[in-house]
């Protein structure tokens, strides 16, 4: 129940809330009772009163049994009013404390996680912790409080009775609760999971659909689906039907609690040792404490559910980041040029190191060109550079500051990043633009998309900048999304520029136009680029070859086309040397 402890402690800045929901569920719970039982005394009375020919005083019972009504509906509303707000605030908090734990995960230690189970955590996980207020905390402290105060009041008038009573809302209350949770434990986990895994697939088919029907694989994902979906219905069903008989339970316990008010009651009442209205009090009020216990069952038959979601948030919060921050502030760099010396990096379970004694120096204001085959590192250099991972051994310098010093957020703030796969929010053209810059106003836009020559496009689009982009970009094409990528670049202003194949895949003339504005850009500032593209490689100061992590040779373009590797990663001749060279 460790899980409950932690949430409780979650739970601290909603507190009041929460106590003012049980505070409130109390206090109907009590209107509801005390009106079944007055209003069984008071028609009793009545009637023994009109039978013996007495006067009564009848105004001080009806106005119980009118407060009690009143308290009873004003309380149902105010009760959901209250609880309703305390569930919203914890689940908005959830959220927000999931997420934060969430970012510094991101990249290295969110790779092993699906991005639909992900979802499925932030969203429907953290919703099913709404069951720990709502279904098992208020509930609980509402019954035990309640029955308490329903003994002694009980006791007050025949000790037997009280008993009675007692031990069916024990029965009731704990040991039906306790059976519905060992039945609902397995399904209840089960139900999480095969949830999860729905989720999954249908974000899998709906990504994958293009892919599916070419390879004619759709029916067996759709047959996959339907399996999952029937897994999901079973365990619904088992749990309705062990909600259906805890329900059943509570009523037995109920009614069983009137028949032995009024088998216990009934000789008292013929000895004259107990009034007729007063059994027909306790009688009624006997039937109503049940109210109390009655959502216990369908809690703890839940509570599985409950623990198993929140399992699978305190996996992810447990987890420790790639990199962890220094405690200190990030230095200030001297200058911006970028130097690595003996950089080694290995994934987990590789063959090989994705990077094997790495020495390179990109001095301030350079624009050096990274080239080498696929899983040479290069890209797993850039992750290093923007603090994603952290290296096994060597060093990563920014003006002459050590990598390790700064923290990543204060780190990214000097480097701006372009790449072939640029993602674009579901959001509009100027909200995905406001990610890099906040507070850019509509003349800095439109300057920088101007610069990354997609301000015509934008402007002649029916609502410009306020045009949605559509879920990852799908709206724009790749040229497009890219201009916007090196717009959003611009507009972050940073000295440092690290650019991953950013003309990849790309017509010539897209390639032309993007490349115009990538010069543009790139000016002034300490570049890095992925690319293999000649035209590109031809305008850089220095080209570095890779090969298995390692830095293998660097020159010029024109330099390297005179070797025999370098022309042959570009799939090109190689240039004969003259007589003399």
């Amino acid at each position: 129940m460790s899980e409950l402890l932690r949430l409780w402690h979650l739970f601290r800045p909603y507190r009041r809330w929460m106590l003012g929901g049980f505070a409130i569920a109390l206090v109907t719970l009590v209107a509801n009772v005390t009106l079944m039982a007055i209003s069984g005394w008071f028609i009793t009375a009545m009637a023994v009163a009109g039978a013996a020919g007495v006067a009564m005083n009848y105004f001080t019972p009806a106005a119980i049994i009118r407060g009690s009504a009143i308290a009873r509906t004003a309380g149902r509303y105010f009760e959901r009013l209250i609880s309703h707000e305390a569930t919203l605030r914890q689940l908005a908090g959830l959220r927000v404390w999931f997420y934060r734990h969430l970012e510094p995960l991101a990249p290295a230690r969110l790779q092993q996680y699906h991005s639909a189970d992900l979802l499925s955590r932030i969203r429907a996980d953290v919703d099913a912790l709404d069951n720990f207020y709502t279904r098992v905390l208020v509930p609980v402290l509402v019954a035990v409080t309640a029955s308490i105060g329903f003994f002694l009041f009980t006791a007050l008038y025949d000790l037997h009775l009280a008993l009675w009573l007692l031990t069916l809302l024990v029965l009731a209350g704990v040991a039906l609760p306790w059976l519905t949770r060992w039945l609902g434990a397995e399904p209840g986990r089960r139900l999480v999971e095969t949830d999860a895994e729905l989720r999954r697939l249908a974000v899998d088919g709906t990504q994958g659909l293009s892919e599916l029907l070419i390879y004619g694989a759709a029916d067996a994902h759709a047959r996959r689906l339907d399996a999952v979906s029937r897994e999901l219905i079973e365990q619904q069903t088992r749990m309705s039907r062990i909600a259906g008989l805890s329900q059943g339970g509570v009523g037995l316990a109920a009614n069983l609690a009137l028949f032995g008010v009024l088998w216990l009651g009934i000789p008292r009442v013929a000895g004259g040792e107990l009034p007729p209205p007063q059994l027909a009090m306790l009688a009624l009020f006997a039937l109503a404490t049940f109210e109390a216990v009655a959502p216990l069952p369908l809690a703890f038959q839940h509570l599985a559910s409950t623990l198993t979601a929140a399992r699978r948030l305190f996996a992810i919060v447990d987890a420790e980041p790639a990199v962890i921050d220094p405690p200190g502030p990030s230095p200030r760099p001297a200058h911006h040029g970028i130097e690595i010396r003996g950089l080694r990096f290995a994934y987990s379970g590789a063959d090989r190191p994705a990077l094997d004694g790495l020495d390179l120096d990109v001095p301030e204001g350079q624009r050096v060109a990274i080239v080498g085959a696929t899983g040479s590192g290069k890209t797993t250099m850039f992750n290093l550079l923007l603090k994603f991972w952290a290296p096994d051994a060597g060093e990563l310098r920014l003006g002459g500051a050590p990598l390790a010093d700064f923290r990543g957020e204060d780190l990214r703030e000097h480097i701006a990043l372009v790449s072939q796969h640029t993602h674009l929010f579901d959001a509009s053209i100027r909200e995905n633009l406001l990610i890099a810059n906040p507070d850019a106003t509509q003349a800095q836009l439109e300057q920088a998309c101007g610069t990354a020559q997609i301000h015509d496009f934008i402007a002649a689009l029916p609502d410009g900048y306020d045009t949605w982009a559509g879920e990852t970009g799908v709206r724009l094409s790749g040229g497009q999304a890219r201009r916007i990528a090196i717009a959003r670049a611009l507009l972050r202003d940073a000295p440092i520029l690290l650019l991953d194949e950013p003309t990849e895949g790309l017509d010539a003339g897209t390639e032309r136009a993007l490349l115009d504005a990538l010069r543009v850009l790139m000016a002034g500032r300490t570049v890095l680029m992925i690319t293999h593209r000649p035209a590109v490689l031809a305008e850089m100061d220095k080209v570095a070859v890779m090969e298995q992590g390692r830095l293998v040779e660097q020159d010029t373009h024109s330099g390297l086309l005179r070797g025999e590797r370098y022309p042959r990663l570009l799939g090109l001749d190689a240039i004969p040397l003259k007589h003399g060279d």
